[in-house]
Order: structure tokens, then C-alpha cells, then sequence
């Protein structure tokens, strides 16, 4: 098992997104650690993105968007869920992806909820010291299992790009 490294995210959001899927969200809670095998990402490419949060510039809210790659971007929607993302790329260009499913949990709130996932690792480094990182298992996916879609809800993107194949799903 090894931690990926800042290294690794510190690449273009496209590129990272279908790499992730095989690969193990980790989660240590108390004495307990939790690890589950990631199979569906969304991709979110920049302020020219019209789906992504960054599309009107940096705020309190999305500023961990405008980091370096590797570090967690966790936002709140409809007052009740909790979202993660892995923050990619060069630090300025504000490029993310959403771990929407992992093994039998679909759906990124309900993802958040099973891991115990708020706001408070918003920002924070994805590594073993903050409690919540990703690690390499050397499960490849196999390209022949991984499907590309259009992201999910984001009809206020506008034709073009809520229509982008920038999601990822392993379908094993």
C-alpha cells in the first residue's frame, strides 16, 4: 500500500480523474481505519469550466481549489451534505475532482456521511498526518471497465459543458 503523494495530483484534473478509480479512499477514525475502493470521479478543469465552483473566481468557499494539487476541497450542499474533492494541478488554476462513489456506496453526500467527512478537512493535505488520504494498492483498472460520462447535475453549465465526458465510473 502506498500513499499517493502531492506529486501525484499536481497534474492536469483529466488526466488524474480516471487514475483514481481502483485506488482506496482512507479514512482514519479514532482507532479505526476505513478503506474504499474508488469507482466513480468527476473532473472539474478550471475557471473556463462553467460546471466548476471556480468559475467566478476565488472565494472563502473554494479557495483550497487554488491550491497545489493534493489537498482537499470539502463544501456543503443543500444545507446537509457534505462533498470531497481532490484538489489537482499547479497552484492558481483551480482544478478539482469529486469522489462521487467507492465500492457499494453511490452518491458523494452519502460517501461524506460514511466517512465521517466535513468541512474540517477543507484545505487540509490529503495524507495519513490529516486523517483522510488516498492509497495505491496496485489494483489497476482495467481501461476495457472504465466508462465515460457526462458530469451529473450540472445543466446550468450550459449545453457544451454539461455535456463533457468528465466523469469517470469503473464498472466491474
Amino acid at each position: 500500500m502506498k500513499t499517493l503523494t502531492r506529486k501525484f495530483f499536481q497534474r492536469p484534473a483529466l488526466t488524474v480523474a480516471p487514475e483514481l478509480l481502483g485506488k482506496y479512499l482512507v479514512r482514519k477514525i479514532g482507532g479505526r481505519t476505513i478503506a474504499l475502493k474508488i469507482t466513480d470521479v468527476e473532473a472539474y478543469v478550471g475557471s473556463e469550466d462553467k460546471a466548476s465552483h471556480a468559475r467566478f473566481g476565488r472565494t472563502a468557499r473554494n479557495a483550497p481549489m487554488f491550491s497545489a494539487g493534493g489537498v482537499w476541497y470539502v463544501y456543503l450542499i443543500y444545507g446537509n451534505h457534505w462533498l470531497l474533492n481532490i484538489v489537482t494541478g499547479k497552484k492558481g488554476k483551480p482544478e478539482a475532482i469529486l469522489l462521487r462513489g467507492a465500492e457499494t456506496i453511490a452518491g458523494p453526500g452519502r460517501l461524506t456521511d460514511a466517512l465521517k467527512v466535513t468541512g474540517a478537512f477543507s484545505g487540509k493535505p490529503a495524507s495519513r498526518l490529516a486523517g483522510l488520504w488516498i492509497e495505491d494498492r496496485e489494483e489497476k483498472a482495467r481501461q476495457a471497465l472504465i466508462k465515460r460520462l457526462p458530469r451529473v447535475s450540472v445543466d446550468y453549465a450550459g449545453p457544451v459543458w454539461s455535456k463533457k465526458l468528465y466523469r469517470f465510473v469503473l464498472s466491474e
